[in-house]
């Protein structure tokens, strides 16, 4: 049965609806603080990922989710933007998210973002309450309006206002960039490219539900002061070459990752 989860941003005033899929089967991983893997995308293997199609986060998003623009080549994830009526909306872009959560442990991307003033490259993990849960999220978010920097933010119930902005050398639209992120119960550690970035421990500040792991590439025609004026001058796509995720107490699973390090 399809259901909708509410991702709620309240320092925008918005109500974004995104697709919550059912647990994950035996092996996969489940409701706790889920198994370790690396995604190489090899494959896009459907088992594991959804991907979005046929609907928008609300009125703000320019862009209808399409699964014809999330699709894996060469090794790599391509998350895609472009003109092209799909329902009301006239753009189309991607999405994907894990059908399993996670929980504490290390969450690794290696990401080029997409070019644009309006767009937002997305890397995430995200609960709500229509998965009986309360809105929790951990970001890494590009916005076009400004590629050399990332916003780090986090959201606990519903409660969001943790934005930090870190520079990205040479622009997250130049090239691949490692974004990394380390969540323990007590901790949350932020790091960009190897390096630590923002750590965060006040615990009112560190979500603790189990969530699911997303890519998204999206536009907005109206929230300019954050993502910047929407400016379309072609197709453009996001780049995701490899994501990990690393349980806490796991060895780690590839010798450029941060839980190698912490370990």
């Amino acid at each position: 049965m399809t259901q909708f989860a509410t991702r709620v941003r309240p320092h925008l005033l918005l109500s974004a609806l995104l697709l919550a899929m059912p647990l994950a089967t035996p092996g996969q991983a489940q409701e706790g603080n889920g198994a370790s893997f690396v995604e190489n995308f090899d494959a896009m293997d459907r088992s594991f990922w959804y991907v979005s199609d046929g609907w928008s986060n609300g009125a703000h998003q320019n862009c209808t989710w399409s699964k014809k623009l999330a699709r894996v080549e060469n090794g790599q994830l391509q998350l895609g933007f472009q003109q092209g009526k799909v329902g009301d909306r006239e753009y189309s872009c991607g999405e994907i998210q894990t059908k399993g959560r996670y929980r504490y442990g290390t969450y690794e991307a290696r990401v080029k973002a997409a070019t644009g003033s309006g767009l937002n490259s997305a890397f995430f993990t995200y609960i709500g309450p229509t998965d009986k849960k309360p809105h929790d999220e951990i970001d890494f978010e590009v916005l076009g309006k400004n590629s050399a920097k990332v916003q780090l933010n986090q959201y606990i119930s519903g409660k969001g206002g943790n934005e930090k902005l870190v520079p990205v050398a040479g622009g997250a639209d130049a090239g691949f960039n490692d974004f990394a992120f380390v969540w323990e119960p007590e901790r949350l550690r932020y790091y960009v490219n190897g390096t630590l970035v923002h750590e965060v421990t006040d615990p009112k500040k560190i979500p603790q539900n189990a969530q699911k792991i997303f890519f998204s590439l999206w536009g907005t025609d109206t929230l300019k002061d954050w993502m910047g004026a929407f400016s379309y001058s072609g197709a453009t796509q996001m780049t995701v070459d490899r994501v990990a995720f690393t349980a806490l107490g796991d060895k780690c699973q590839f010798s450029e990752s941060i839980a190698c390090a912490l370990n």
